[in-house]
């Protein structure tokens, strides 16, 4: 389990609420969480910053334990490459502790373990090591193997996971519920303006949808295997729903009157969450879904449960 919410304790943690005390710098946090992993150029470009700047403020984050970096292989040498680490950060005076265990409970769900599906050609499953089964033949979805998959794809359909209902068993009041992956549209050879309407349903009920700009292939993904062909998808943008007593919001922005009520999150042993393509799309673009060990984000589908 991962947790994302982040508890300073501005008495003990100075460093990083020195670190938050700079908007150029909740700038970066706020273009890392929204774009994914970039090098420093990339940032700098993004923000019109000098690049001595953006490498400035990118090592007090760093050493704040804001973000992570990475040394990967770029065209000519080595670049380093920059994350954001968590959601949320919370400054709680009189905090015991900066990290938060006990307030969140994440649940990392390998994406071939979906329970139902239905997947229209082109469709398929890979792991990080070779195709499974046959490509564009929907019945592949039921091969075991998929447990392995890593990256999945359909132009039409859905997949639909239960997640244990940790509230259930402990008793404890949801405050909010997350669930995040990365995504992408669907067309053959990739296409980046290629735009799908992503939706999620959780517990039969739709809770708003996504529109993807494309289907990415300009680059490899940064974790994609070299083996994957570079004329197929390679990354997609990580996405996150969050589901309150408010309504349902991507990424900060409202896209459904759903609560956590409504819904009836609180109700069941499980959490039944389904993403697909809805059979009345507006952009019925297909998509992707980006696994452990293939795009940009090294993770599964993910819920957290705040309480």
């Amino acid at each position: 389990m991962e947790t994302k919410l982040l508890t300073v304790d501005p008495m003990k943690d100075a460093e990083v609420v020195q670190a938050l005390g700079s908007t150029t710098r909740i700038e970066i946090l706020n273009l890392l969480r929204q774009k994914g992993p970039l090098n420093v150029n990339d940032i700098a470009g993004h923000m019109g910053l000098p690049q001595s700047t953006a490498a400035t403020n990118l090592k007090a984050l760093e050493q704040a334990g804001l973000i992570q970096t990475q040394t990967m292989k770029a065209t000519k040498g080595n670049q380093k490459v920059c994350s954001c680490i968590y959601d949320e950060i919370l400054i709680r005076f009189g905090a015991s502790g900066t990290k938060s265990a006990e307030d969140v409970v994440t649940v990392s769900m390998p994406i071939g373990l979906f329970t139902e599906f239905e997947a229209e050609a082109p469709c398929g499953l890979c792991s990080v090591n070779n195709v499974i089964g046959m490509l564009d033949v929907q019945e592949v979805f039921l091969d075991p193997q998929r447990m392995q998959a890593a990256l999945l794809w359909f132009t039409r359909g859905y997949v639909e996971y239960k997640f244990p209902n940790n509230a259930k068993v402990t008793g404890r009041k949801i405050r909010k519920v997350e669930f995040s992956a990365e995504l992408s549209s669907e067309t053959p050879a990739t296409n980046a303006n290629w735009p799908s309407d992503i939706s999620i349903w959780v517990n039969g009920i739709k809770a708003g949808h996504w529109t993807s700009p494309g289907d990415f292939g300009d680059r490899r993904g940064m974790y994609s295997p070299a083996w994957w062909k570079l004329s197929g998808s390679q990354y997609g943008k990580l996405k996150t729903w969050t589901i309150d007593d408010k309504g349902t919001w991507i990424d900060g922005a409202m896209v459904s009157t759903q609560t956590i009520a409504s819904l009836g999150i609180a109700d069941h042993h499980s959490i039944r969450f389904r993403i697909g393509i809805d059979e009345k799309a507006d952009n019925p673009g297909g998509m992707n879904i980006f696994g452990k060990g293939f795009g940009d984000f090294d993770q599964d589908l993910e819920m957290s449960i705040y309480f």
